[in-house]
Formats: structure tokens, sequence, C-alpha cells
């Protein structure tokens, strides 16, 4: 939760610790994406993170589906706005519901609770390679936020 404004700014290794936490933990994502022509579409999907990227599902005709598999950018957001990650990232693979691995899929299942490869609807993976991951909790984190540039962990 939050420190509060008296609270010394937490360490760059600190905010990392504390963002691969939530990145492990969390179950649910904001996902910011955009049309080609800019059009902005925000929505929350749940998610899997396996250390490298965060595997979400979304039916693939969603205004959120097509804005990732024609732009492969998204920013996304965990947390809340006291105690926030940002995370700007690459959909590095599109995948069928069935183009995913048995042992993939169970995983993400079991983390989520949601399991679209039993619905009706047609629903696509989405794999997001952070790039640029930013966390802080209070005005005073906001110098040293940056935690991950160019897909590199800096701390």
């Amino acid at each position: 939760m939050t420190a509060g404004l008296d609270a010394a700014p937490r360490s760059r290794a600190r905010r990392r610790q504390d963002t691969e936490h939530r990145l492990a933990h969390d179950v649910d994502v904001w996902v910011a994406s955009a049309s080609a022509d800019g059009a902005p579409y925000l929505v929350p999907l749940s998610f899997d993170w396996d250390g490298v990227a965060l595997l979400v599902a979304t039916p693939t005709d969603s205004t959120t589906g097509r804005n990732m598999a024609a732009t492969r950018t998204v920013r996304l957001a965990l947390g809340h706005t006291r105690d926030v990650a940002m995370i700007e990232g690459d959909v590095i693979d599109v995948l069928a519901i069935d183009g995913l691995s048995r042992e993939r899929g169970d995983r993400f299942v079991a983390h989520t609770g949601f399991d679209p490869r039993v619905l009706t609807t047609q629903y696509s993976w989405f794999r997001i390679a952070p790039r640029r991951i930013q966390a802080w909790r209070e005005v005073n984190e906001m110098p040293g936020r940056e935690l991950m540039r160019d897909g590199q962990w800096l701390a």
C-alpha cells in the first residue's frame, strides 16, 4: 500500500523488487491501446507474467484485440494511482487461442481463474514484452522512477 509523503522514497532496487512482485502476483492490468489512426482505448485484462512477457487474452475482433494486432504497442498500468507501475510494451506474439502450449495456457488459467480456451467467442493470446517500466508512489518518488529502458532493467 502507500507509504505517504512522509516516507522516504524507495531505492530503484526496492522499486524493481516491488514491481516484480506485483507482476508475479497481481491478476489484472489496465491495457491502453490505440488504433492505427490514434483513437485510444482502455480496458482491464487478466494477465500472467513469466518473467519475460505478460500474457493476456482478449476477443480477437474486439477493439483491444484489433489495436494490439495492428500496432503491436501498448501501455499498461498496474496498481492504483498512489502506487503505480507504468509499462510501455511491445506485442511480440499474437497467437490463435490454440496456438499456445497447453502448459502455458494452464498456467494462465491457474493464475487468473479465467480460461478463454473454453469460450465460444474467438479469443487470441497476446504476449507483451516490457520496453520501459516506471514505478512511483508519491511525488517524492518521481525522480528515479524509471526502472527499465529499452527492455533492460536499470537496477
